[in-house]
């Protein structure tokens, strides 16, 4: 009898949905690698101390426990969850070091079936969940598979205005003795694709940018120093006509240039979709909206155009079996407004409001196609306390907590506008959103946060039924 229950536990396991594959992702400083180490906190808590209310699976008490378990992909980086806690617990308490590539993490979820085949047959069962990290960025090269080397050129020569063009001033200066008919010159296209790297660096870094392509030249992983990221855009401003481009020898430096923007399409954005994203059936896209509106509104536009960009890269379909077992499609997305501790509780609903209308032609697509979709805001390891302050004889909501440097700050950063900020409100509102450094924490209790249990339900809720 028990041999039978055995082999029906197996028919059972091998055509139910047991594994998720949990994507995370988001621009740079939104706060991926912070989500992930909470993330794994406090389901590592769920059997003792967990704060989950909102995690229907902990709260009625169906999910029993969590380990950390060996990943079965060998060939990815493990995520550094003990480093980021080892980060967050020192004196004083730092934010992890933000990852540079893919890594992936892999838990065992125990928990008690409540519906369907498992309650049937088993009193107990096993969800794995590989999370997988990755950079935002390099989700942004997925739509250069559309475009052949000149029309990236043009594109890129589009943005060049504002403060893409004032950072651009060392590298558009060595493109001027650049002669593309000339033979391909490699030590030349070296020293080119260095300044134009260092140029992206810029955007990000000092003009507080976030559409950078290839995103692979700002974060290269592995492939820092190789020659499949020593390229540039063309920007010929009409000097050349365009099918003299199109016919030129492979041997000159546009020839050059064009077979090693077709490596780069074909053998590391094509090949990151087939290894990566093609497999993934949930994603979570963290979105910080609060330091583009410190820095202005040709930041936050910038955000917005990434965004798109980010969006247009997805291709959702509802899951099935057949899906699941040879071509996973998304079937869940998570969009969140992180950092919601940096602003004050009664601005989070504009947070989210914010974030809705960021993504609304995303979020149509998908309700289109039938695909799961929300929008949250949270703070996956919390760094502040609300309180008041008293202004103009009024009690005002404020913030309590330290900032990098570890001096006490109390104070109301501003007001979050709901919906797209058009020109007169960048001209009427300023913001201080300030960065706080983790609460000090004790190691044996979960990590504050606000609102990992309502991400949680969301993307694992259905899975622990």
């Amino acid at each position: 009898m028990n041999r039978i229950s055995n082999e029906l536990n197996k028919i059972v396991n091998r055509s139910l949905d047991r594994h998720v594959r949990l994507a995370v992702t988001g621009l740079s400083r939104a706060g991926k690698t912070a989500f992930i180490t909470s993330l794994i906190n406090q389901l590592l808590h769920v059997s003792t101390n967990a704060r989950l209310p909102m995690f229907s699976a902990v709260r009625d008490g169906h999910l029993l426990g969590a380990k950390r378990v060996p990943q079965l992909d060998l060939h990815v980086p493990k995520f550094g969850y003990d480093e980021g806690m080892q980060s967050i617990l020192s004196t004083p308490p730092a934010w992890p070091e933000p990852t540079r590539d893919v890594s992936q993490t892999r838990l065992a979820l125990r928990y008690k079936p409540q519906k369907g085949a498992l309650k049937l047959f088993q009193d107990t069962a096993t969800l794995y969940l590989d999370i997988i990290d990755y950079p935002g960025e390099w989700l942004l090269d997925l739509p250069l598979l559309d475009l052949d080397f000149l029309a990236w050129s043009k594109q890129q020569s589009q943005v060049l205005k504002g403060k893409r063009l004032e950072l651009a001033t060392d590298w558009l200066a060595l493109t001027e003795s650049f002669d593309p008919f000339a033979p391909a010159d490699e030590k030349q296209i070296e020293q080119i694709s260095a300044a134009f790297t260092a140029y992206l660096h810029q955007c990000k870094a000092e003009g507080g940018l976030h559409w950078v392509q290839p995103g692979r030249f700002v974060l290269p992983g592995e492939l820092a120093g190789a020659p499949v990221l020593q390229f540039f855009p063309l920007l010929w401003d009409q000097k050349y006509p365009e099918k003299q481009l199109l016919d030129a020898d492979e041997n000159t430096n546009i020839g050059m240039l064009r077979s090693r923007y077709k490596y780069y399409q074909q053998h590391v954005v094509k090949a990151f979709y087939n290894d990566h994203f093609s497999k993934f059936d949930r994603q979570i896209i963290l979105v910080d909206c609060l330091q583009p509106l410190n820095a202005g509104p040709e930041s936050f536009n910038d955000m917005r155009q990434a965004l798109d960009q980010l969006m247009q890269s997805f291709k959702y379909g509802r899951s099935s079996l057949l899906r699941r077992l040879f071509s996973p499609r998304i079937d869940k997305v998570l969009f969140a407004a992180t950092k919601a501790d940096h602003i004050t509780p009664e601005q989070h609903p504009n947070l989210v409001g914010l974030l809705q209308q960021l993504v609304n032609e995303a979020w149509q697509t998908a309700s289109f196609e039938g695909i799961k979709m929300d929008c949250v805001s949270l703070a996956s390891i919390q760094a502040t306390e609300p309180g008041f302050v008293t202004h103009q004889g009024q009690q005002v909501p404020a913030l309590r907590g330290s900032d990098m440097a570890g001096n006490p700050q109390t104070l109301f950063p501003g007001e979050v506008p709901k919906r797209l900020p058009n020109e007169a409100f960048w001209q009427q509102h300023s913001f201080d959103f300030i960065n706080f450094r983790p609460l000090p924490q004790q190691s044996d209790e979960p990590l504050p946060h606000i609102r990992m249990d309502k991400a949680l339900e969301y993307l694992l809720g259905d899975k622990l039924q």
